[in-house]
């Protein structure tokens, strides 16, 4: 395994790490949550990803009962988890913990999300999305004092904006807080432009790490969409039937087929040359992983072995294929 420095921070994360999104608390129970993360261990993976909301908080509740039951030291990994969504309310309405980085639901959900990890604190404590109806002033303040208090060791953003992300720093810098230290951004061969453009700045400027998830474009870039879903797939989920119009999309899966004789021409499958180019990126701080198989953790992990075959020529091919196709 490869391990990479989180941006500017001093904090090392395995080139490629574990999530669980999608996959806890909808297609895996406890003892299949444990094998997955053991399996990804063995490999080298030392971050585990997952957020409040994955599953309405069965995500967090299945990575706390495997991490309890594998005993792992705790300096040896690093668990993140985000906020922004909340969960069903149990009294009211909620209307202050729906859609919102608002002081009072932050301090509340981390305590929360630390209860089901059954963990002290967190690594890292994600805002999963920008809330423009809460000053980003009170945000930052609250992220701060969730790292000042010792429940996340830093924070960052997802999804955010450059110039929010900019702004967040800015007043952390002026106040002599904790800063966002890192981006939790789609990226993948179809999405590409606010990783590679809108971010390019921060980069050197802030020293802003990146978390990428979705490197496989919730399994289009796998190939296995071409013939229509498969019944083990992820978009075979009701909950995911939302995705089926770019899963299945022709022309996509066309250019996924040119990528996958590509693939077979450098000797790997279609998703380790996808992950691989994702790796390729000297930005990118760990690429997100899923997978609902131990058989897949393993072939996940064979992505590094492909990184120093994209020469320039196979990067150049693989431009070629995509031109124009991504966002």
């Amino acid at each position: 395994m490869e391990y990479r420095r989180l941006g500017r921070a001093g904090l090392k994360v395995s080139a490629l790490s574990f999530g669980s999104w999608v996959t806890y608390g909808n297609q895996l129970d406890e003892s299949a949550a444990l094998n997955l993360m053991a399996a990804a261990r063995d490999q080298g993976v030392n971050f585990f990803d997952n957020a409040e909301v994955y599953a309405n908080g069965k995500s967090e509740l299945l990575m706390g009962a495997a991490l309890k039951k594998l005993g792992w030291d705790r300096l040896t990994y690093v668990v993140t988890t985000k906020f922004f969504w909340g969960l069903p309310a149990k009294f009211g309405d909620g209307v202050n913990e729906k859609n919102t980085l608002n002081r009072k639901y932050l301090l509340q959900a981390i305590d929360a999300s630390l209860a089901r990890l059954q963990l002290d604190y967190v690594d890292i404590a994600y805002c999963h999305r920008p809330d423009p109806n809460t000053p980003l002033e009170e945000t930052v303040f609250a992220m701060h004092d969730m790292v000042a208090r010792g429940k996340a060791s830093y924070w960052g953003t997802s999804e955010w904006s450059a110039a929010d992300i900019m702004g967040a720093w800015h007043i952390a810098d002026k106040h002599h807080l904790h800063k966002p230290i890192v981006e939790q951004p789609e990226y993948n061969l179809f999405h590409r432009k606010k990783v590679e453009r809108e971010y390019a700045r921060l980069y050197a400027e802030i020293g802003l790490g990146t978390t990428i998830w979705s490197p496989l474009a919730s399994g289009l870039l796998t190939g296995k969409y071409a013939k229509g879903v498969p019944a083990d797939s992820r978009g075979s989920l009701k909950n995911m039937a939302w995705m089926h119009e770019s899963l299945l999309d022709p022309a996509k899966n066309a250019i996924v087929a040119n990528l996958g004789v590509l693939a077979q021409d450098i000797g790997c499958t279609t998703a380790q040359l996808a992950i691989a180019w994702c790796l390729k990126n000297p930005n990118v701080s760990t690429v997100i992983t899923g997978a609902s198989r131990v058989e897949q953790v393993a072939e996940n992990m064979k992505a590094l072995a492909i990184v120093p075959k994209l020469t320039s020529d196979v990067m150049a091919r693989i431009a070629a294929i995509f031109q124009e196709v991504h966002e």
